[in-house]
């Protein structure tokens, strides 16, 4: 709620980018590279949605949520610093690698910006990684902290549970070419012991007709401005520089089975996202964290 009492509106943005710096063999994004004409087109795509932003009265949060990574285009990291200097946008926050500079960061107000940070084992070292969370830290951003859970990585998520402050909450994402055998019952007691909200990742409780903020509350846009209630229900909901958002906003059930992705279940009412986390939704930070076991 902001202090007007007006609920603010969250925007799940995926523009054309699809290119990534890294190349995690579970990711169909790898070390994929976009055309020059490509990452001109979701730059200007990028430019159109900052000032419809900055046209809105409505108290606005914001998460990038590219197919590739994102921060390391200039492109992205201007539209972090113009939509974190609008009073009405509460937070921007951004999925990403942690591989881009973070000396722009700088120049934000900490408090309007938040980063989705995913360690990569092999991709990058521990140290390294390490390295720039403490640079977030020393300037005043919020970010979260995570890994795929495969089982290659436990080795790498023991260690790097032991090196982050305790106060760090360390989000699991389950791997999902995962057999239904994948985890023993030892592994995912202390996987759950590491991320308390991991269950509803791995075990994803059934999703149809319950209740969910998406489509009223949040909703997911592309480059062109199409606008769907999340990014795993397509069905068109209008277009955000043609069509108004109070034709577009209202309550909707959800439609899926189930839904085990964090942008999307972390929108459900009778799940405990919206209690745990607060303000910090979007970026995957909760209000508070008990220290984990190791």
């Amino acid at each position: 709620m902001s202090s007007s009492g007006e609920t603010p509106l969250s925007l799940l943005y995926r523009g054309t980018l699809e290119s990534c710096n890294y190349d995690c063999g579970y990711c169909p994004f790898a070390k994929r590279k976009d055309s020059r004409a490509r990452l001109e087109k979701d730059a200007a795509e990028v430019a159109r949605f900052v000032v419809w932003a900055g046209e809105q009265k409505r108290p606005l949060r914001i998460l990038f949520t590219p197919w590739g990574e994102a921060l390391v285009r200039r492109h992205y990291r201007a539209a972090v610093q113009a939509l974190a200097a609008m009073p009405h946008v509460q937070q921007v926050s951004v999925q990403t690698n942690l591989a881009a500079p973070l000396s722009w960061l700088e120049q934000v107000e900490p408090d309007k910006v938040a980063l989705w940070c995913t360690w990569h084992p092999g991709q990058t070292s521990q140290v390294r990684f390490l390295e720039r969370c403490a640079q977030l830290a020393k300037m005043g951003i919020n970010f979260s902290v995570g890994v795929v859970a495969m089982r290659e990585h436990f080795s790498a998520i023991k260690e790097l549970r032991a090196a982050l402050p305790q106060s760090q909450y360390l989000w699991l994402n389950a791997y999902d070419r995962r057999g239904p055998d994948y985890y023993t019952s030892e592994e995912l007691a202390w996987l759950d012991a590491i991320d308390p909200w991991f269950i509803h990742n791995r075990r994803p409780a059934p999703s149809r007709g319950r209740a969910c903020a998406a489509g009223e509350e949040a909703i997911a846009v592309d480059g062109a401005g199409e606008v769907t209630r999340c990014h795993f229900i397509p069905g068109r909901l209008g277009n955000l520089y043609q069509d108004s958002l109070e034709s577009m906003l209202r309550e909707r059930p959800c439609s899926r089975l189930k839904c085990d992705c964090y942008i999307g279940y972390a929108q459900r009412r009778d799940l405990p996202f919206g209690r745990d986390f607060g303000a910090g939704k979007l970026a995957r930070i909760p209000l508070r964290i008990a220290a984990a076991e190791t």
